[in-house]
């Protein structure tokens, strides 16, 4: 089975969804199941350097304490899916095209789920700056990707291909993340694995 996963790795719903998705898929284990990552930007005006934490907060909510209900929610949603959110140790938003990069490199090797998982834990976990090369060289190089192989791909030309695959995302209407195609249904929100287990067993029938 076929599952597109549209998501965004800044996004802390989509590290849920991530998650969820996972333990819904154990559910089968004599199917086969081929997860493509289609990358989203939640910021795609985001300078290629990002911009300081304090800063984004306040563009996108205001300030910080006008950020505060909805974090929390998420703290909550993410420990109900063993994940312990650290968003205080964050000191920087990142533009993620070279996170996306990596990813789609990652598929060659059949890494990009664990590939994944390193950069959301690195992120809301680690609070590193998932934005820069030196940070995803050194993911790459822990699941067996040499840094000079990921490097090499950080050019223009590459980078104008994610942003097609960004695009690819608007065309299909898809304008919040996570967003999954799953068979013939189409899912928004990190929806819990229960959730996401019956859907996929709906379109194994």
């Amino acid at each position: 089975m076929n599952i597109n996963f549209f998501a965004d790795t800044i996004c802390g719903w989509c590290f849920i969804g991530h998650r969820n998705l996972n333990s819904a898929l154990k559910k089968f284990p004599k199917i086969k199941f081929k997860i493509k990552h289609i990358p989203f930007q939640l910021n795609p005006d985001m300078p290629a350097e990002g911009i300081l934490r304090e800063k984004y907060l306040d563009i996108k909510f205001g300030g910080r304490n006008n950020a505060v209900p909805m974090y929390e929610n998420m703290r909550i949603k993410a420990k109900e899916s063993g994940i312990i959110l650290n968003l205080d140790k964050i000191k920087k938003t990142p533009n993620t095209i070279l996170s996306h990069l990596l990813i789609i490199l990652s598929e060659q090797y059949n890494l990009e789920n664990v590939i994944k998982e390193k950069i959301y834990q690195s992120y809301f976990v680690g609070g590193l700056d998932i934005g820069d090369k030196n940070i995803l060289s050194n993911i790459a190089e822990e699941t067996s990707i040499k840094k000079e192989t990921f490097e090499k791909l950080i050019t223009q030309e590459n980078i104008n291909k994610i942003n097609e695959k960004v695009k690819f995302a608007k065309d299909k209407k898809v304008f919040g993340v996570p967003y999954f195609e799953i068979g013939k249904d189409f899912v928004s929100g990190a929806q819990n694995s229960i959730e996401l287990e019956k859907i996929i067993k709906t379109n194994l029938n």
